[in-house]
């Protein structure tokens, strides 16, 4: 059976940081690419990262580039995302999500196979 556990959000002040992290388990992690996908309060999906199989390739929406950094351990089948500067707009419940494919393709959350629980990010002063 496929999971995957999120943890690491919180509640932090703007310009703050925050380092989410993704338990994988039931599949052969190294050979999948993984993203971060989060959703705001009242609004839809939005991809914001992802990261191909062998975790050399990242990639990064518009809205987080500078700002985040994926990575990936395939001894330890975790996928992480260390957030710095955080502002208000980055306040979403953030998922992580494997792709049935070694290459990930940025920009989208079509596709996606399997998603965590995800894990509730607010920043805020």
């Amino acid at each position: 059976e496929v999971q995957l556990v999120e943890s690491g959000g919180g509640l932090v002040q703007p310009g703050g940081s925050l380092r989410l992290s993704c338990a994988a388990s039931g599949f052969t992690f190294s050979s999948y690419a993984m993203s971060w996908v989060r959703q705001a309060p009242g609004k839809g999906l939005e991809w914001v990262s992802g990261i191909n199989s062998g975790g050399i390739t990242t990639r990064y929406s518009e809205s987080v580039k500078g700002r985040f950094t994926i990575s990936r351990d395939n001894a330890k089948n975790t996928l992480t995302l260390q957030m710095n500067n955080l502002k208000s707009e980055d306040t979403a419940v953030y998922y992580c999500a494997k792709f049935p494919k070694r290459t990930v393709v940025a920009g989208t959350i079509d596709g996606y196979d399997y998603w965590g629980q995800g894990t509730q990010v607010t920043v805020s002063s």
